[in-house]
């Protein structure tokens, strides 16, 4: 994206699901940046400059100061430009400290889960890794409904803060999905989730940025050789 009056960089990768929060929030925002596209394996000396603590990305330049860490990057977004675009986390100081609970059980538990499955080892570890992320699934069909309140995501009418934290796993959930032949977002399982990822994949701000399945699946194939190269 382009054409936005203040500077803004965000280092990145386009399969990473952490790299996707920030995007969308800027997205939402109606804000241009320059996408400075990280190579899996390799760290740029930007970024080990931007971000000489945890050396990852996401990183957020905005007017040469360097902001890190995903969730922390979309609150900035949200906090920096109030009047452009709607704003992502809750008004109420209880439904803010809410979502971020959430979205911190979702960096914590939840997604390690999900990646337990790639790592499980055996039909019986696979069986228990999957039981693990789908109860996880029904846990946070409950707390759709409660955020929601009957409306299309959990920020309500437009697309807010838990639903980026959950929503950027959404192709690696489907890419999961298709390596393992598993069944894990179920309609009948979790109809409000079900319905909810539809809408959040078919949103302005988050379509152009979510991975397509195949493509996202191939990148996963090539991370995990390499991944399995390094450890042996």
């Amino acid at each position: 994206m382009a054409g936005n009056d203040d500077d803004l960089k965000l280092l990145g990768a386009w399969p990473s699901p952490y790299v996707m929060r920030p995007r969308i929030a800027l997205n939402i925002k109606s804000l241009g940046y320059d996408f400075l596209e990280e190579q899996f394996g390799t760290k740029s000396e930007l970024l080990l400059k931007s971000n000489p603590i945890y050396k990852k990305i996401p990183v957020l330049i905005h007017d040469g100061n360097p902001i890190s860490e995903s969730l922390i990057i979309v609150q900035y977004i949200d906090e920096n430009w109030t009047s452009s675009g709607p704003s992502i986390l809750p008004s109420h100081p209880y439904d803010r400290a809410i979502a971020r609970f959430w979205a911190n059980y979702i960096d914590d538990k939840w997604f390690p889960s999900l990646r337990g499955i790639a790592a499980a080892q055996g039909e019986d570890a696979k069986k228990a890794a999957t039981e693990t992320v789908i109860e996880g699934l029904v846990l946070l069909e409950d707390v759709f409904k409660n955020c929601s309140k009957g409306k299309k995501f959990f920020g309500g009418d437009k697309i807010g803060y838990l639903d980026i934290a959950l929503g950027c796993f959404l192709g690696w959930l489907r890419v999961t999905e298709k390596l393992n032949s598993v069944n894990l977002l179920d309609e009948s399982k979790t109809p409000g989730l079900y319905k909810w990822a539809e809408d959040f994949c078919a949103d302005s701000a988050v379509k152009d940025v979510m991975p397509e399945t195949d493509k996202l699946a191939q990148a996963a194939k090539v991370i995990l050789a390499k991944i399995r190269a390094q450890a042996s």
